[in-house]
Order: structure tokens, then sequence, then C-alpha cells
């Protein structure tokens, strides 16, 4: 690929919550025997929002540090990838613009198709560079999970946000080639309107996650995309990470290859470790992984990536990226564990308080609590105006 042509991710960054339940107490609280959380479904903890925490906070922290390294100068445009969306109308990324203090001069828009959102707007994002190889694209994904106390995706849940800085020439992975994709109609995992809390069929859900990856990658080599041992790792959409491994494994099987544990675990076990102790972050979940697998020790440098992006209901991509040259220069290795291990422990008395607040939908004055110690917060809701300050 030509350099003016070479665009792909330029710069990432994650943020996560002050807290975390480990999935011991979880454990405790059911019966559970904990085999089931740490083998069965790989998680080993989940982040939990503070009571002022939500996904624009999330995210301003996330971008904060691309900002103060790159500045805002050629940021034209924020596509902001969320499910848990905080209004019907306003873009939740409107808020982080302003948090940040980026200029006027700035196209924001909000995107939504279950946890395929981000990469629906790394897309655009790369669509929007090669049109004008001047600017760059801040891409947001950040999202809170969350699911009925005592349903059996409780064990999930998680919440985080990746920022993205999408441009040409990128730092750390130039996004390569064609693209597979698959759409279906189906009902896995849905939330309506009048609901706070995501309805899921389980089943159906890794049924229809396993037929998207089947039909991604058949778009795939049909558009001329590389061969399958072509690849270094693998990034799935992890909502649990014991399901990418099951999704390799379904890809093999299909493509004819050996589905060896041994060699499934290198190609995906170094992109579970931000995953198993956050927690499915919907939109952000394949992007954790990306970030887990940079941020491991092995040099992949000039090495192919492979990327599978899947959101309910179902929408979902296989695509390829090749790790640049230099890329652990600009890695925020210490910063990413930083926001993994400062998190406070909650017991689960605790963790159900937050999980059942909610704000009063009267318009009066509702102050949040002051939880979190992070640059930003979510101060009140007030008038029925959500009410952010930077700290």
């Amino acid at each position: 690929m030509a350099s003016q042509s070479a665009i792909g991710i330029h710069d990432l960054s994650f943020a996560t919550t002050e807290f975390v339940l480990p999935h011991t107490a979880l454990a405790a609280h059911n019966g559970t025997d904990i085999g089931k959380y740490h083998l069965g479904i790989g998680q080993q903890s989940m982040s939990v929002a503070a009571a002022d925490e939500d996904v624009v906070t999330l995210a301003a922290a996330a971008a904060e540090p691309l900002i103060a390294r790159h500045g805002t100068d050629r940021i034209r445009t924020v596509v902001f990838a969320t499910e848990s969306s905080i209004d019907q109308a306003k873009s939740a990324g409107v808020y982080v613009h302003s948090l940040l203090g980026m200029p006027s001069y700035t196209r924001v828009v909000e995107l939504k198709q279950a946890c395929y959102g981000a990469t629906a707007a790394l897309q655009f994002a790369i669509g929007l560079v090669y049109r004008d190889p001047e600017q760059q694209v801040l891409v947001i994904a950040s999202d809170v999970s969350k699911y009925e106390l005592d349903s059996p995706g409780e064990a999930t849940q998680g919440a985080a946000a990746v920022a993205l800085l999408v441009g040409k020439d990128p730092a750390l992975v130039r996004i390569d080639g064609p693209s597979g994709l698959f759409t279906a109609d189906v009902m896995d995992f849905w939330r309506p309107n009048y609901r706070e809390s995501a309805l899921v069929d389980g089943q159906e859900s890794i049924t229809a996650y396993l037929q998207a990856v089947e039909g991604t990658w058949k778009d795939y080599t049909e558009q001329g995309g590389q061969a399958l041992d072509a690849f270094s790792a693998f990034c799935y959409h992890q909502p649990f990470t014991k399901m990418a491994h099951k999704a390799h494994h379904h890809l093999l099987s299909t493509c004819g290859y050996d589905t060896d544990a041994v060699d499934v675990k290198r190609l995906i076990g170094r992109t579970t470790a931000y995953n198993a102790v956050v927690g499915n972050s919907y939109t952000a979940s394949m992007y954790l992984g990306l970030a887990a697998l940079l941020d491991h020790p092995d040099d992949l440098t000039d090495q192919d990536v492979g990327f599978f992006s899947y959101g309910s209901g179902s929408v979902a991509e296989f695509f390829a990226g090749r790790v640049v040259p230099g890329y652990r220069k600009h890695l925020r290795t210490e910063q990413h564990r930083e926001a993994i291990d400062r998190r406070g422990t909650l017991d689960y008395a605790a963790y159900r308080e937050l999980h059942e607040r909610s704000f009063p939908t009267d318009g009066g004055d509702h102050p949040t609590p002051v939880q979190t110690t992070g640059s930003f917060r979510l101060a009140a809701l007030r008038g029925h105006k959500r009410i952010y300050e930077r700290r």
C-alpha cells in the first residue's frame, strides 16, 4: 500500500470505571461454582460504573490522552459509537466535544448497531481520511453493559471506552484490503426504549454470532481477502472471553483446519487479558482486545491481525490490519494497566445498590454523589438535562 493511502489507527487509549466486582463475590452471592465464571466464560471480574460515571465520562477519559498528545487542529470529525445511549436525539459525542474543549469546526455524530457500531465508525473514519488525508477522525466506543440482577447475562456485564485516532500514515495499525460483511434479522439481544437493561436469548446469540463468523469470512474471501494462515492473531468481539475461542474454533473448522486448542490459544489468548477483568464493553470490546494485543510483550511488527466485529440483531464484519513498525513507541501500556488496577473493589451489596440506581424522571434537580476520582463526572440531572463537569 502506498504511503499516501496508508490509513488506520494512529493512536489508541482506553478508560474504565471507578469500581470492580470480582466474580468470586458474584459466585458467593448466587451459589455458583466459580469455575463456571473463571473457566466456563473466561471472566474474572467486571467493571462497575460509579453513580457519577456513564458513557460520556468514560469516553472523555479515554479520548483526553489522545487530545493531549496530538491536539485538535486536524480532528474534523468525532464519531461516537454506543448502544448505551443517554438521549434519543442528542449525540453523546457533543458532551465529550465540550468536555475536551474541542473547536466548533467539528462534526459530531452518534452511531448505533449493537456492539458493531465502533467498526462502522472506524470504516466511516477511513473514508473521510481517504477523501481528505490531512484530517483526522476521533472514533470513540463507550458502553456500560447492564442485565437484570440474577439473570444469566449478569456475569458478563462490564464497562469501558476506547478512543481511536484515525488518520494517514498510522503509527499503530494500518487497515488493509477488503471487508467481509454479513447482516441477518435475528432477535438474539435487544433493549427496547422502555427498558434500562438488555434482553438476551443466550443460545440464539451464540448461534447468530457463529453464523456471522462464517458469513463474514465467506464474503471476505470472495472479496479477495487473505488466507486464514496469513494472520498472526485475531481480535474478536468478546461478550465474554471464551466466545472468542469458540468463534475461532468455528472458523478453523469451517475452513477445514485442525482445531488444536494450543494453536487457538496462541492466536486468541493475547487479546483477552483486558476483557477478562473488565467484562463486556459492547462497542468497545473488540478494540479493548486490540489494546491487550498491542500491549502484550510479543513483537507484532509487520504482522497481520484479523478483526471480527459482531453486533447483535445482527451486523458483522471481518477485516484485516497490519501492525506498523515502531508501534511500541506509541503505546500506553502503563496507563492502560493503571486504569484497570486503580479500580476499587465492591462487595455484592454495594454493586447491587449501584446497579439498581436510576434518575427520577420528574425533571427536578437530582445531584449525584461524588464517587469517581476520574477527570470527568456526571454531576446532576437538572430539568431533564445532564450536567457534566471536569474535575
